[in-house]
């Protein structure tokens, strides 16, 4: 039987003609392939967002009407106002407080289930990964149970104290942080289960090498988890930030309709474009929002830059 010779390697690079150009040919057959995918790109990305600002700069109720141009005046009023400074301080606290937890306990529980030692690994992984495959509403609906005043969980720890509980979801200085323990619940069995395939790809001989020198389970988490898989991790950040910022829309609308100094800016965004029918300040608080996530994720991927650690 005659022996088949198997392609090695990686894709071949492009042909150059004599020049050392690529021939109009090709190139052509490049430009024809990207074009759906650059049409598309320009309808539902590049069209809304010039669209966004545009009508950022209108008064418009955003159903009917007149459209007239206003110009800055709608970030004028956007910046002055409260509302928006407190809305705009929830997302930050959001953001910092989701952020941190859940990125912590992910990597605390993704270390310890990574480890072949570990028994039961298997069905701690489903246990944690249980919460992201419920949806928001069913999230929000139980963590309001625990802590509705009179028949909820919380309630009834108070009473066993002796103590009153009017419900932490009813109280301004509570509120934001039982939004945080909801969101973090939904969210950290998902980015736990992306470390632990960044994990099991690390060499067992890193760790018994470590373990043979007396390197404490902490230390070896710093020195060999840690670097080894912190282009996930840094990959991870930038993503968990940017969908903070639209799930805490969902789990304030879920849970408390902005009631109690719970608005965040996607919330008050909707709030005054739809039920307050100012469609254009509506859309300048889109704007605002866009610029920030816009300039935050920049500035975490600047931030988490570090030379890359191979073995």
């Amino acid at each position: 039987m005659k022996a088949v010779a198997l392609p090695t390697g990686g894709p071949k690079p492009l042909k150059l003609n004599r020049t050392g150009k690529m021939s109009t040919r090709k190139l052509g057959f490049i430009c024809l392939c990207t074009i759906p995918t650059t049409v598309l790109f320009v309808i539902f990305v590049i069209f809304p967002i010039v669209s966004l600002v545009n009508t950022s700069f209108m008064e418009w109720n955003g159903m009917d009407g007149e459209k007239a141009y206003i110009f800055f005046d709608n970030y004028k009023v956007l910046f002055k106002s409260s509302n928006f400074w407190n809305a705009f301080k929830n997302t930050v606290f959001l953001i910092v407080v989701v952020t941190a937890v859940t990125i912590g306990l992910s990597l605390y529980f993704a270390s310890v289930l990574a480890r072949k030692k570990t028994k039961g690994k298997t069905f701690f992984r489903v246990v944690f990964y249980i919460p992201n495959i419920l949806s928001i509403v069913v999230i929000s609906a139980i963590v309001s149970a625990i802590l509705s005043p009179g028949t909820g969980l919380v309630s009834v720890f108070y009473n066993w104290a002796g103590k009153v509980y009017n419900g932490w979801l009813a109280n301004n200085k509570t509120v934001m942080w039982c939004i945080a323990a909801a969101m973090v619940w939904q969210a950290v069995g998902y980015y736990m289960v992306m470390y632990i395939a960044g994990m099991d790809s690390i060499p067992d001989s890193l760790y018994e090498a470590a373990d043979l020198e007396g390197a404490s389970s902490s230390r070896q988490f710093f020195s060999i988890t840690l670097p080894l898989t912190w282009e996930v991790i840094r990959t991870t950040l930038t993503f968990f930030i940017i969908s903070t910022i639209n799930m805490s829309f969902l789990f304030v609308d879920a849970m408390t309709q902005g009631d109690f100094g719970s608005h965040v800016l996607l919330t008050y965004m909707y709030q005054q474009a739809y039920t307050n029918s100012v469609y254009g300040y509506g859309m300048a608080i889109g704007v605002t929002l866009f610029v920030f996530a816009y300039a935050l994720a920049l500035i975490v991927q600047m931030l988490t830059r570090r030379e890359q650690v191979e073995y």
